[in-house]
């Protein structure tokens, strides 16, 4: 054989070599949040974590989102590559073309197969020390910064509301960035937000003045009609107690048209790479099997192949 012979030979091997590589690695495109989102964050975490977790074999593409109803939205034009997260009860309004999906629905909704839960968004009621609030109902006379087009926001609002305090608080002029220093300085008297357990500007709030993170009562959450939450003691500085309070559960989503072998891959490699995330950020130490109940709809064939071997049970309605 000529030594031309044998370099198109190795060159053609290697030709090869490199399509069965390509043809081995499964693309995802996870759709996720706003950039500088806890949310996106937690997407690019993620994205390392499939990665790494089966070395290289997955690869994730976080892209931005202008929010959950996007997310769903974009369910119907995409295709199996596509992974997005959003809170359970939007999938179902989608389903029944009710609220803002009315008028768009679409067959393809129906095609929707959960993977696994992520971080829910959590309510936090933070006052500092001096206010000497301990309750929903002490913020009666207090000055309250809730930011503006939020779910933090939204479902502040709705809980004054709901629970006779609109005309009772102060709602401070000013955007949800400067709440901790507005805190800080004693101009307002608390905040109210809403993220991942532990957020950061609760972390931040606790460890520059004395907060107390108000708990809701039983009757409060049932009236919510929130999931409740419980936030373990010692999760911020000071806090000797646990906090009651309500979430908005948030779960990853992929369709049908996902083959059941990547979906498989994608929740075996996300649950068995959880303590790892949650070593490097604290908000994934909240998810665990507990949060499988608040997924409604069903789970995807190639996910519930991975929980009925993990022992994890899955309700008639998930099936």
């Amino acid at each position: 054989m000529t030594t031309l012979a044998k370099s198109l030979l190795t060159a053609i091997a290697a030709t090869a070599l490199g399509i069965t590589a390509v043809s081995a690695e499964t693309r995802i495109t996870y759709k996720s949040a706003k950039t500088g989102s806890s949310y996106y964050q937690m997407g690019v975490e993620l994205s390392e974590a499939l990665k790494a977790g089966t070395d290289g074999a997955v690869i994730v593409t976080v892209e931005e989102s202008q929010g959950s109803v996007q997310n769903v939205m974009e369910a119907k034009a995409r295709g199996a590559d596509y992974v997005f997260t959003t809170p359970p009860a939007l999938v179902g309004l989608a389903q029944k073309g009710a609220a803002m999906f009315e008028g768009k629905g679409d067959p393809k909704f129906d095609e929707i197969r959960a993977l696994f839960p992520i971080p829910s968004l959590t309510m936090h009621f933070v006052m500092s020390a001096d206010s000497g609030t301990t309750d929903l109902v002490g913020l009666e006379g207090k000055t309250v910064l809730l930011g503006k087009g939020s779910f933090g926001a939204t479902e502040g609002e709705k809980y004054l509301e709901l629970f006779g305090l609109t005309d009772k608080v102060k709602i401070a002029d000013a955007e949800l960035s400067n709440a901790v220093a507005a805190l800080k300085n004693g101009q307002i008297d608390g905040f109210v937000t809403a993220g991942s357990w532990p957020a950061p500007n609760v972390i931040e709030a606790a460890a520059s003045t004395p907060v107390t993170i108000l708990s809701m009562t039983e009757d409060q959450i049932a009236a919510s009609k929130r999931t409740k939450l419980v936030i373990p003691a010692g999760t911020y500085a000071g806090q000797d107690a646990d906090i009651t309070t309500t979430s908005l559960p948030v779960v990853a989503y992929a369709t049908s048209a996902m083959d059941d072998d990547t979906a498989y891959q994608l929740t075996k490699t996300f649950w068995q790479s959880k303590e790892k995330l949650g070593g490097t950020s604290p908000w994934w130490n909240g998810v665990d099997q507990d949060l499988m109940v608040n997924i409604e709809g069903k789970v995807h064939p190639g996910a519930a192949r991975y929980y009925e071997e993990a022992g994890i049970a899955l309700t008639d309605a998930q099936k």
